[in-house]
């Protein structure tokens, strides 16, 4: 079990950690909102935060080369949303 302070678990090679979140409602509305801009993400943890909540963060992981744009996209939601 992760205590405040303590390291991170180091995400599988190829993959990068670019949020937590202790709700699972907002991991899901973060994967949709990157999924829907043709970003592949992977939620870890998700089950485990629904036993028990405040043990447990979601963390939302993507691809290494998607990092910076996953990242951008969840900091300014409406950047991956073209008029038309």
């Amino acid at each position: 079990m992760l205590f405040e302070g303590d390291p991170e678990p180091t995400p599988p090679e190829g993959l990068a950690t670019i949020a937590r979140f202790e709700s699972p409602v907002e991991a899901q509305m973060a994967k949709g909102l990157l999924e829907s801009s043709g970003v592949e993400c992977f939620l870890v943890g998700e089950n485990a935060n629904n036993l028990i909540p405040s043990a447990f963060r979601v963390r939302l992981q993507v691809l290494l080369e998607d990092e910076t744009a996953a990242r951008e996209l969840l900091a300014d939601p409406g950047a991956g949303i073209s008029e038309g």
